[in-house]
């Protein structure tokens, strides 16, 4: 699935923000969201997409005729679920927008290395062993970002959104598998140095329908001054 161009308006003090950054400094050419079920990723890409004017490239999510039975039914579905994204992630890898020699522009909801994690959590030695031998010889060589931005919640959150939005599938995911979805999350971006880290509180912000919260981020973004950034935001102050 080839990346998709977002046109979708744009409020105006977000794009004189936007604006105003661009022409003071670089701004982040690929930025990829990461975090665990239910965090906002997907809404957040879409709008950093719209806000910045990149192509936006998403987890083939609902195109996973496993995802619903491995959530229903359980680790006897894991291999083909992890599989398929896998293989899609593959040739996603392959349609990333390529501008010229300083990479692409471009939002994704994913992190290619993210798969393996997602792996090593739903699938037993034997089946793991096999997901490995199949990766590597894919020989995916992905772009790294220019930012990456982690989103963070407690997993009875994760779990209240995930209800809330209602798909069929996901309804039966459970709050213990989401806490050791979180852990892994945890641990991966604490040793994970590949590309600038911007790590978010994402608990109580709604980054899809408050444009102050959105900005305060655009913010965080623009002024990134370290490898590892941490913001946690104080809704009421923003």
């Amino acid at each position: 699935m080839q990346a998709e161009r977002v046109t979708t308006e744009t409020p105006g003090h977000i794009v004189r923000k936007v604006a105003q950054a661009a022409s003071t400094k670089a701004l982040p050419r690929y930025i990829a969201i990461e975090g665990p079920i239910g965090v906002g990723k997907t809404t957040l890409a879409s709008r950093l997409a719209q806000a910045l004017r990149y192509p936006l490239m998403l987890e083939p999510v609902t195109e996973n005729p496993f995802l619903d039975r491995f959530y229903t039914e359980g680790s006897q579905h894991a291999l083909p679920t992890q599989l398929f994204f896998l293989l899609h992630r593959a040739r996603q890898v392959g349609d990333m927008p390529s501008n010229d020699l300083l990479g692409p522009n471009l939002v994704a909801d994913f992190l290619i290395e993210k798969d393996r994690l997602f792996a090593e959590l739903t699938l037993d030695d034997a089946e793991f062993h096999l997901y490995q031998q199949i990766h590597d010889s894919l020989h995916l060589d992905p772009p790294q970002p220019d930012l990456v931005i982690y989103l963070q919640a407690p997993a009875e959150i994760l779990q209240r959104r995930i209800l809330h939005r209602g798909a069929d599938y996901e309804q039966d995911i459970e709050v213990e598998y989401l806490r050791a979805l979180t852990e892994c999350y945890t641990e991966f971006f604490h040793y994970y140095d590949a590309a600038p880290l911007l790590v978010v509180n994402a608990t109580e912000i709604d980054f899809a329908n408050n444009d102050d919260h959105f900005g305060a981020l655009l913010d965080q973004i623009f002024h990134m001054d370290s490898t590892r950034q941490f913001f946690n935001p104080n809704p009421m102050l923003l």
